[in-house]
Order: C-alpha cells, then sequence, then structure tokens
C-alpha cells in the first residue's frame, strides 16, 4: 500500500496541513484492494483524523470540515503498515479523534449508515488509552464482536482530563446485537466491574447536538 504525507495528520497535529487534492468523497470511495499474499479484510476500513478547538461543534458541515482519511485498508498486512506509522493516542496532545470506519461510513451522527444507531461509550484513564484502542481495534478488524454487519466503527477521542473510546453501531434498537457489543467491549477491553458504560443514540445526540452528555449509564 503506498504511503503518503497524510499521516502526517497523526505525526504532527499542528501542521495544519490539508489532505489532498482529492475531495473527501473521493477518497472515501477509493478503491482498495488486498495485494497478492496478503491476508483479506472481512470489510474495507478507513482512518480518519480529527480535532477541533474544545467546545460544541456549530454544525456537521463545520465538524466535517476538520476530518480527513489518512488511510485505507483492505488485508491484513495494509492494516499493519498504516498501524505502525501512526502515533498512539497516548503520544498525542490536545482535542482530537482517531476513527476507524468501514468504508463508505463517515464518522458522523447524520451519516446513512449510522443515523438509526448509537454507540457506547467508555471512559478511560490516559495511561490506559493506547492500549485499549489497539486491543478494541485487533477486535473490530479480527471480527471478535460477532453481530453482522451491526458495526460502524470506533473512535478514540483525546481530551484534556481523560480520554473516551466509543464503538458505534448501525441499529440501536436491535438490542440483542447492542447487548452483545457491550459485553464483548467490555471483555476486549478488560474492563473492571466498577467501570461504567455508557449507551447514547446517534438521535439523541443529534437533538442535543453533545457526544457524551445525556448518556444512558449502565451498571453491570
Amino acid at each position: 500500500m503506498k504511503m503518503n504525507n497524510k499521516f502526517s495528520a497523526l505525526q504532527d497535529e499542528d501542521s495544519g496541513e490539508e489532505s489532498n487534492c482529492k475531495s473527501l468523497d473521493e477518497e472515501m470511495y477509493r478503491q482498495v484492494k488486498p495485494c497478492k499474499g496478503e491476508h483479506p479484510l472481512q470489510y474495507t476500513y478507513c482512518f480518519w483524523y480529527s480535532k477541533r478547538p474544545p467546545g460544541r461543534p456549530a454544525d456537521a458541515n463545520a465538524f466535517e470540515k476538520n476530518m480527513r482519511i489518512v488511510s485505507t485498508v483492505a488485508s491484513v498486512e495494509q492494516f499493519w503498515k498504516a498501524y505502525s506509522h501512526m502515533k498512539r493516542p497516548g503520544d498525542l496532545n490536545g482535542h482530537c479523534d482517531i476513527h476507524l470506519f468501514k468504508q463508505g461510513i463517515k464518522p458522523l451522527w447524520e451519516d446513512d449508515g449510522n443515523k438509526n444507531g448509537g454507540k457506547w461509550i467508555v471512559r478511560i484513564r490516559k495511561h490506559y488509552t493506547s492500549r485499549c484502542w489497539e486491543n478494541l481495534l485487533m477486535a473490530v478488524v479480527g471480527e471478535q464482536f460477532m453481530v453482522g454487519d451491526e458495526i460502524c466503527g470506533v473512535v478514540v477521542s483525546l481530551r484534556f482530563q481523560e480520554d473516551i473510546i466509543s464503538i458505534w453501531n448501525k441499529t440501536s434498537s436491535n438490542n440483542q446485537a447492542t447487548v452483545r457489543i457491550r459485553d464483548t467491549l467490555r471483555r476486549v477491553l478488560n474492563l473492571p466491574p466498577s467501570v461504567l458504560m455508557e449507551y447514547k443514540k446517534h438521535d439523541q445526540s443529534m437533538r442535543d447536538k453533545t457526544s457524551f452528555r445525556n448518556t444512558e449509564v449502565y451498571h453491570r
């Protein structure tokens, strides 16, 4: 897989560099296939990066302007090559997000692939963020959640006092899949029983314009 300067998004987050001459939509649907001898993933995924000042975004369009795709991967080998070129969450500063989503789905509440779904949220102490993020990535691309095509993507949100990991699913009304995702996420992250898990539907986020407030809290 050809590497390019878009990886500077995760190597130098203050560079102010634009992604490249391709539009976001062109890049999101760019055809990427496993090379000969590589091990294909069940889905093609895009790594995204976004950064914005603290506070609530003005609207979806403003938020989307601060997002860019840093890599698209279709095989195990391509995934590791991309991941090895990225800084780990614990090495980044400021208020930013790293996303891994299935190709064709933007990490936005309003996207057609997300709008009827929601997300599980886990608040992480900063010391553990990088390890938890890597474990979650392995579980997603390795299809450990066993919920068909319900998984849309995962996000690590780096904040000043704590970090937040979330996993987005397609159908919030699919209780069986949503509960399975919750239980698998707890296992994958090796969460102690005392750690609370929160769920928020995307239509609620669209109404109140927040990602992590007004959530439903679940006790084990």
